[in-house]
């Protein structure tokens, strides 16, 4: 490598590094609680009891209500609103059911209804902008409160953080020429001290690190994958509709007849959640039914039958493209979500060896100073380049 080459991946990792550093911290402090956010919710919040116990939506079991008469509880509750989403959960008879006043209303606008399908009753409900301190965390972690701008932000703060890493990856290597792996010199100056412990965690917990962050990008870039997904794939397969006119709450035929429909094109399958017409995982005349698998991978990945909502006649299914599927498969891995209680405390631990990465790199750019700073450049290059 040329000394060049080494001046350019230098400034790159330099500046790459301190852009992102302050928002990456931040990120590292709300996404360590949020690894844990079931196992939060499960001692801070009360637990229902069910009618029937162990009884999904997945099962067909006897003794669940009908779609069509929870929706009608629902809408009782919130009188003067429409659905928007119905969700299951597949290991008990609960679900939800989303409304707002309009079926293009904004998240701000939503309610959440959590009810038992064995007995029809509502267990909770909460407007979708009150979430308590989990909420808080997850929203800070996703856009800063700043939307879409803020998610686009962020997806730059991981491309930078992406190649802050490769980077540091090319600057290491010369190193292993004259240390061996793991050294650390504790008995020498404070500086080159933290400068070991960065790069030995560093590389040590590379690997993940650029998983989450690539992982992050892509969740990041969420919305513009979902728009990307209606505007072309759903728009196909809606093609037949294009022109007509919206069609009103009021002419929404039967949820069970629906769900009957798509079953029957998607048999051995989960449904997980249902889009009502006019929201953004949906069209303006349809059902969206949406089916998961019933492995720990293909629960991950998403088919949606379209049904028509007036007639209860089946339009289309197919799978998602292979953006969304990204999409869906990154949403999980970023968090850990993937191998219960013990991936999670391994990806808690990852994430505590990234901040101190985090705070070392900042330490070492605060302390060395210009002059130090050219220094370790020089050394870098005489371990990089081979003497002429």
């Amino acid at each position: 490598m040329t000394r060049r080459a080494i001046r350019l991946w230098f400034l790159v990792h330099k500046w790459s590094s301190l852009v992102c550093t302050a928002f990456l911290l931040m990120l590292c402090a709300t996404g360590l609680p949020l690894i844990f956010h079931d196992e939060i919710d499960l001692l801070t919040e009360d637990q229902p009891e069910f009618g029937m116990v162990g009884v999904g939506s997945s099962s067909n079991a006897q003794g669940l209500l009908p779609l069509d008469e929870m929706m009608r509880r629902a809408l009782a509750n919130r009188p003067g609103e429409v659905p928007v989403f119905m969700a299951f959960d597949n290991d008990q008879p609960s679900m939800t059911i989303t409304t707002a006043p309009r079926p293009d209303s904004p998240g701000a606008e939503m309610t959440i209804q959590s009810l038992d399908r064995s007995t029809g009753k509502q267990i909770g409900m909460e407007a979708e902008s009150d979430g308590g301190v989990m909420h808080f965390l997850l929203q800070l972690h996703t856009d800063m409160f700043l939307g879409l701008p803020g998610m686009l932000f962020l997806a730059v703060i991981g491309i930078l953080f992406t190649a802050a890493l490769i980077s540091g990856v090319v600057l290491y290597a010369p190193f292993m020429r004259k240390l061996d792996f793991g050294t650390l010199r504790v008995s020498r100056s404070p500086r080159l001290k933290w400068l070991d412990y960065h790069n030995l965690l560093g590389i040590v917990a590379m690997a993940w690190m650029l998983v989450v962050g690539l992982t992050g990008v892509i969740n990041a870039l969420s919305t513009p994958i979902e728009d990307i997904w209606q505007a072309n794939e759903l728009a196909d397969m809606t093609s037949e509709y294009a022109g007509r006119e919206p069609l009103p709450p009021a002419r929404y035929g039967s949820l069970d007849l629906a769900m009957a429909q798509a079953r029957a094109v998607l048999p051995g399958n989960n449904p997980q959640f249902i889009a009502f017409p006019g929201g953004t995982f949906s069209s303006q005349h349809h059902y969206a039914v949406f089916f998961q698998g019933d492995t720990p991978l293909t629960e991950r990945l998403l088919t949606p039958a379209l049904i028509d909502a007036e007639t209860g006649d089946f339009t289309d299914a197919r799978p998602m493209p292979w953006y969304y599927q990204a999409l869906s498969l990154s949403r999980p891995l970023h968090f850990g979500d993937y191998g219960g209680l013990p991936l999670k405390l391994l990806w808690a631990a990852l994430t505590l060896f990234t901040i101190v990465v985090l705070g070392s790199g900042l330490y070492l750019w605060l302390v060395k100073g210009a002059a130090s700073s050219r220094a370790h450049l020089r050394q870098i290059e005489q371990l990089a380049v081979p003497a002429e």
